[in-house]
């Protein structure tokens, strides 16, 4: 039986959410020009949070002149040094706003608290820490003797780590003296709307940031904008191949961050236990709203049996339910539209002969959500080992050799992510050069940090985020030979 705890809830009070946000444009808000809102959420309770703002085509125009005025007569000439005070100045911000971001976006994210406390926000803190002490020293990052920003960058952001994702974005677009206007996902827009309430706290100049809110089609208008130099963008690899086509031929910059379908592999020597934990964390993490899940687990077939029922073990110790509770380890998917594509390929799996284990968990009557859940006896034919899920759902593979677990690992159109479970510092080496993906883990899995380069190959992007390499999508100039 696994042990029962208190409920522990986290009290909604740090938050004042109001019934209606308007575009954050030229350092104020705004009403959009046609008037247009949508409603968010909260997917652990389906309770509308608050009205939200569309942007149309007018207030995009407004936005990229708002954020051009900044760069050419402000943020652009501004020297590092002076930029650097900005950045640290919403760094301290986050920091001592953070248990109210927390709750924020657990309440519209789904995510439990625990994670965006923990987790999230400061890593937040610390992207803008991190930029802000590369701000007066581009010249010796490695993009030549003078690098120059870009100009006017445009940000597309997504559901799952909504203001970690915007802090990826903004805090080296910032930091290598670029404006931005960025676009958080629809269903996640309520912390993007704090933070452009803490650029004001922090007195950035009005138009260096500019926020607009809503689907789809404001993201459109957006990025294919004449007025951008730069557009960066994390989602799925089908919009970011229409993105790609819609700027061809264009003189843009282009940076995408897309899907993954990430292989955990564990091999005979590794401790079980251990590699648990970290399988654990690679694809129940989030609710598996992660890009670089570790979705595949690849078992080495003389320990498949015990590696399976130890994480079938594991898994039922596991708490779903209200995200807000401390104790919670499985929040809420994050809308029903993406609970629907859970279901899909879950069902594919079953259609096509894999084995489901979901679990043992009360689901609650509202909101959306879905048991962690493991499918074995999966092959790489099946629709759940090639698309990603974007959900708590592992598929379990095996291999009998080293050579083996490579070959399948690749077998993938995505590589954004993989892991490498061995007490063998040759075998890591080995297979680490081998795995055609951006991130490889050894031992551990899903652990980030300001300073490491994030990014992917095949239709898991171009482009790095984060570290030194990061910084090189906002600057200008040739790299130093």
């Amino acid at each position: 039986m696994s042990f029962e705890y208190a409920p522990a809830p986290e009290s909604r009070a740090v938050v004042d959410i109001a019934s209606s946000y308007g575009l954050f444009i030229d350092g104020q808000f705004t009403e959009p020009a046609d008037g247009g809102t949508f409603k968010t959420v909260n997917p652990a309770t389906e309770e509308v949070l608050s009205e939200v703002s569309e942007a149309g085509a007018d207030d995009i125009d407004r936005a990229v002149l708002a954020a051009r005025r900044a760069y050419d007569e402000v943020w652009g000439p501004m020297s590092g040094r002076e930029r650097a005070k900005y950045l640290f100045r919403i760094a301290r911000l986050v920091q001592e706003r953070s248990r109210e971001l927390a709750v924020l976006e657990t309440l519209d994210n789904g995510k439990p608290i625990r994670e965006s406390r923990d987790v999230d926000i400061p890593l937040v803190a610390a992207h803008f820490f991190y930029h802000a002490g590369w701000a007066d020293k581009l010249e010796h990052a490695g993009y030549g003797p003078d690098p120059r920003p870009v100009g006017v960058a445009a940000q597309v952001i997504p559901w799952n780590f909504p203001l970690l994702m915007l802090a990826w974005k903004i805090a080296p677009a910032l930091a290598c003296g670029n404006t931005v206007i960025l676009k958080p996902a629809e269903t996640t827009s309520l912390t993007a709307l704090a933070f452009a309430d803490i650029c004001r706290q922090a007195d950035l100049p009005p138009g260096v940031v500019n926020i607009v809110t809503g689907a789809g089609e404001t993201g459109r208008l957006l990025v294919e904008h004449p007025g951008v130099d730069k557009v960066a963008f994390t989602g799925s690899t089908e919009v970011g191949k229409a993105i790609m086509r819609s700027l061809a031929g264009s003189t843009k910059r282009l940076t995408l961050e897309l899907g993954g379908k990430a292989a955990n592999i564990l091999f005979d020597d590794a401790p079980i236990d251990q590699a648990v934990e970290g399988i654990v964390n690679g694809i129940y993490f989030n609710q598996g709203h992660v890009c670089c899940a570790g979705s595949r687990l690849l078992l080495q077939e003389s320990i498949a049996d015990e590696a399976i029922d130890s994480l079938k073990r594991r898994l039922g110790t596991l708490r779903l339910g209200d995200p807000l509770d401390k104790n919670t380890d499985i929040g809420a998917i994050n809308s029903a539209e993406q609970l629907a594509r859970i279901d899909s390929l879950v069902k594919s799996g079953e259609d096509e002969g894999a084995d489901r284990w979901s679990a043992p968990c009360d689901l609650p009557e509202r909101g959306y959500w879905f048991p962690p859940t493991v499918f074995t006896g999966v092959t790489q034919a099946h629709r759940i080992a090639r698309e990603e899920i974007f959900g708590p759902v592992l598929s379990v593979l095996t291999f009998r050799t080293p050579d083996e677990a490579v070959e399948k690992a690749n077998n993938t159109p995505y590589g954004l992510s993989a892991g490498i479970w061995t007490e063998k510092g040759s075998r890591i080496l080995w297979m680490a050069d081998r795995l055609r993906a951006g991130v490889v883990w050894a031992n551990t899995f899903n652990r980030f940090d300001p300073a490491s380069p994030f990014g992917g190959y095949k239709e898991s992007g171009f482009g790095r985020e984060g570290g030194i390499q990061g910084l090189g999508a906002y600057l200008d100039a040739e790299a130093a030979s």
